[in-house]
């Protein structure tokens, strides 16, 4: 009696698992959405709203059609400004998918950084790893094997600022806006030092932007003056347990700021500077860990309201 209820709880329990695995990975990771937040106080008094679509984490693949369709119907939003915090691609096919994707959103002001999965092709691995350490420096001492460089040159083509290890200045809307940013911290490339000095104080805002939010380089940004920091990278934790939230983040951000907006830093400088720090939970997976869990895939619309 004893061993037929132990096979039937087995037998139950692997049912779940695969029922679970299915969601995971063929309706939720596939179920798209749309976050919509506001910022207070992000612009200067009586100025109009500004509307930012912040993408991020696509990990394109030539097969990701549901996901390139709903990139595509993001122009429809009409934004003043995009930015793409990378990891866009997956393939090394992936580049003329993306830019197809990005499509009427390349002819609006936009801004884009790196990520280590733009420069390198997914391997597979044991995702339980991030349990206890991050991503970091895993490929520095490797040398890209995908199109990285073409990913970049067809998004400045476009017009797009490039913020790997730079800074820049443009329209969007009435506002104008500095902005900065640093290459991909795991792949070793972030070099706060060539973009570090005082954020230009007679922009309307100042935007910080980086691949993976980690804090030693936002606590840099900060300190310069930056008012609204951009990041992606952490998938939102991808699987999030009910009660718990993300088992981890892959990087040096705590769970509760692992996706969404939030403060940094959360415990006031000596000298007062804090910045609004927003955190895609991004649109795609590696093609090695396809699953999403009480985390669906987002593009995020910022709406930054005047103080």
């Amino acid at each position: 009696m004893g061993g037929m209820r132990a096979r039937t709880l087995i037998t139950v329990a692997a049912a779940g698992g695969a029922a679970a695995f299915g969601y995971a990975s063929v309706i939720e990771r596939n179920w798209f959405a749309l976050r919509e937040v506001t910022v207070p106080g992000a612009l200067p008094e009586g100025a109009r709203p500004l509307r930012l679509l912040h993408i991020s984490d696509l990990h394109l693949t030539p097969g990701r059609h549901r996901l390139m369709s709903f990139v595509r119907t993001l122009d429809s939003l009409e934004p003043d400004l995009v930015v793409n915090t990378g990891d866009s691609i997956a393939s090394p096919h992936a580049v003329a998918c993306v830019i197809d994707a990005l499509g009427p959103l390349l002819e609006r002001p936009g801004a884009w950084v790196y990520g280590s999965n733009d420069l390198f092709s997914p391997k597979p691995k044991n995702p339980l790893l991030y349990l206890w350490r991050t991503s970091a420096l895993e490929h520095h001492r490797d040398v890209p094997d995908l199109p990285w460089e073409r990913l970049g040159e067809e998004m400045t083509a476009a017009g797009w600022l490039d913020l790997n290890n730079g800074r820049g200045r443009l329209k969007a809307g009435e506002i104008d806006i500095a902005l900065a940013g640093v290459h991909d911290s795991h792949t070793a490339r972030a070099r706060y030092d060539l973009v570090a000095g005082s954020a230009d104080t007679s922009a309307d805002l100042r935007i910080g932007v980086m691949h993976s939010p980690e804090p030693r380089i936002m606590d840099q940004f900060v300190a310069d003056g930056y008012e609204l920091l951009l990041a992606g990278h952490t998938h939102g934790g991808q699987v999030r347990v009910p009660g718990f939230g993300a088992l981890a983040t892959n990087c040096g951000i705590d769970r509760g700021r692992v996706s969404g907006l939030s403060m940094h830093p959360q415990v006031a400088r000596p000298d007062g500077k804090t910045a609004w720090l927003h955190v895609s939970a991004g649109l795609g997976t590696s093609p090695w860990a396809p699953v999403r869990f009480g985390c669906r895939p987002e593009a995020t619309v910022l709406t930054l309201l005047p103080r």
